[in-house]
């Protein structure tokens, strides 16, 4: 790596990074509020139209204090996806205790969605939060590292729940379940009432055909 490329990453992460780690209670809570009020307004006006003077406005303050927790918009929302991807493996490091070999199949697949789309309803924003980690160059690292954690830990669950294959297959495997399940839990999750419940009932179905021929080949079961 040369020393261009070390400067501007090194400017990269400076843009992105709070202009000072809130300590105290009160910083800590304004930080934070920071970051609601964000979620908040992207699923009102949407990313595009999003702006810190926007966020300040809403918040009756002045973008001169905004600016005292985060230097811009693309660093509120790097601050949002890191916070989210902490809870994305908080839920993935649930399924270590479950006990999977007393799980039927449609059991195990209904754990494998109902869990996620749990952490995707609590998080306000996230269908616009998830579009900027795939299409703003900042905020892509975290999209590849949510990626990386999801193929990581599923390939692990699988495994231990005695699918068939070899590690390179899982692998292969869990990459679709998490491009299967990731698209449509956002499209789940923006649905409403029978929509919803009908979009989650065949990702569902569509979860337990993907892992089928693996389960029928696993031999344990």
């Amino acid at each position: 790596m040369n020393d261009a490329t070390t400067s501007a990453r090194t400017r990269s992460r400076g843009q992105l990074s709070p202009r000072r780690a809130p300590l105290q209670q009160r910083s800590l809570a304004r930080a934070q509020q920071i970051l609601d009020v964000t979620a908040r307004l992207l699923d009102e006006v949407g990313f595009d139209a999003l702006t810190t003077i926007l966020i300040a406005r809403d918040m009756g303050i002045s973008v001169g204090t905004l600016y005292h927790y985060f230097p811009n918009k693309h660093a509120i929302m790097y601050a949002m996806a890191e916070q989210w991807l902490r809870e994305v493996e908080r839920s993935l490091a649930e399924i270590d205790g479950w006990r999977l070999a007393d799980l039927a199949p449609e059991q195990f697949v209904d754990r494998l969605i109902e869990r996620p789309l749990a952490v995707y309803k609590a998080r306000h924003g996230i269908l616009h939060l998830v579009q900027a980690m795939f299409s703003v160059p900042e905020l892509r690292a975290l999209d590849q590292q949510h990626d990386a954690l999801v193929i990581e830990r599923m390939t692990v669950a699988f495994a231990r729940y005695g699918l068939g294959g070899t590690t390179t297959e899982l692998g292969r495997l869990a990459r679709a379940y998490l491009e299967l399940t990731h698209a449509l839990l956002l499209v789940v999750v923006n649905q409403a009432g029978i929509r919803s419940r009908r979009t989650l009932a065949d990702l569902k179905r569509v979860t337990l055909c993907l892992l089928q021929p693996y389960i029928a080949t696993g031999g344990n079961r």
